[in-house]
């Protein structure tokens, strides 16, 4: 099944104004699907998606994913929601520990709970983590790995958002797909790491910080593969909840992603110096210091992504300074 070939021709799009949200709005939008957009502006911005804002086919609402109300006025006549909607930063959980589960949990469950209430919309496509492994022995980790233990808070709220979504889709009938994301670069983003070494480089051009020891490894994948991955899963998945991992087939270690930025940036002899991190190295509490997903099922529907994780970091190093230059 390629991406190409889409079988909805109305979509809601929670968390469309965000960084990955935007990029599918943009994916289906020149799909001619009809979109809706729900979103509260905390992290998305409407500069985003202000490319479709005229257009017939694109309703933007600014609404809240809390209130049920703007969830009900959102999936009027959709038929299918890409649920994106969420804290996006792993790190902000370990300074207010009800973010993640007010964002993601209590929004997933008023997002179900409307769902089955209307009972017109039942087919939902889920963004999760590779946090949810916690700390896989097994590498590349494949979907069927278990038990599952999360050591964020970022990772656990998602992981019940899963249960949550698996569990109304076998008592209302509705159709799940869960997409299990590895760590997501490119244009529009607003965190992580491509996105503070380029501002801490931004500030003081000769030295760089780096949390933990810089040997973290993790998959890295470019933001339109991961979008043309979501949509080929949504597309191919059969059963009643599928899961998929999404990610590049390698890896690539944090002291290797500053020489890559340094080298886009242009800049020379810079200092890098590591904090050391936390247990045993890790950028923060609650960091998966070594991430590789097994990629095989959403390869059988016949996605590959198209840059290595080498590749997806420099493209989305270049994507953030141009952005970066055409805001100063």
């Amino acid at each position: 099944m390629h991406a190409s070939q889409i079988s909805f021709s109305r979509a809601l799009v929670t968390g469309g104004a965000g960084f990955i949200g935007s990029h599918l709005v943009d994916a289906l939008m020149e799909r001619e699907v009809e979109v809706t957009v729900l979103d509260n502006l905390s992290g998305g911005r409407l500069s985003n998606i202000s490319a479709w804002l005229k257009n017939p086919r694109f309703r933007f609402l600014m609404g809240d994913m809390l209130n049920q109300h703007d969830i009900k006025r959102a999936l009027e006549g959709c038929e299918i929601v890409f649920h994106l909607a969420a804290n996006p930063d792993v790190r902000v959980g370990a300074l207010n520990t009800r973010i993640d589960y007010e964002q993601n949990i209590l929004a997933t469950y008023n997002l179900l709970e409307v769902m089955r209430e209307i009972g017109e919309c039942r087919r939902i496509v889920f963004t999760s983590t590779s946090t949810v492994y916690g700390e896989a022995e097994k590498i590349p980790t494949p979907e069927d790995y278990g038990p599952l233990k999360p050591i964020s808070l970022y990772g656990a709220s998602k992981l019940a958002c899963e249960a949550l979504i698996s569990g109304y889709s076998h008592l209302f009938g509705f159709k799940s797909v869960i997409c299990r994301l590895a760590n997501i670069v490119g244009s529009r983003s607003g965190h992580g790491v491509i996105y503070d070494f380029i501002n801490k480089l931004m500030e003081n051009p000769n030295r760089l910080e780096i949390l933990g020891d810089g040997r973290q490894r993790k998959s890295y994948l470019y933001v339109r593969d991961c979008v043309e991955a979501m949509l080929t899963a949504a597309e191919g998945a059969k059963g009643q909840v599928e899961i998929y991992n999404i990610g590049s087939e390698d890896t690539v270690d944090v002291t290797s992603i500053a020489n890559i930025i340094i080298e886009e940036m242009g800049l020379r002899n810079v200092e890098i110096y590591y904090t050391g991190g936390v247990e045993g190295g890790r950028g923060w509490r609650g960091d998966v210091k070594v991430m590789l997903l097994d990629i095989t099922r959403i390869k059988g529907l016949g996605w590959r992504p198209k840059l290595n994780s080498a590749e997806a970091v420099r493209q989305a190093a270049r994507d953030i300074i141009a952005e970066r230059g055409r805001l100063q």
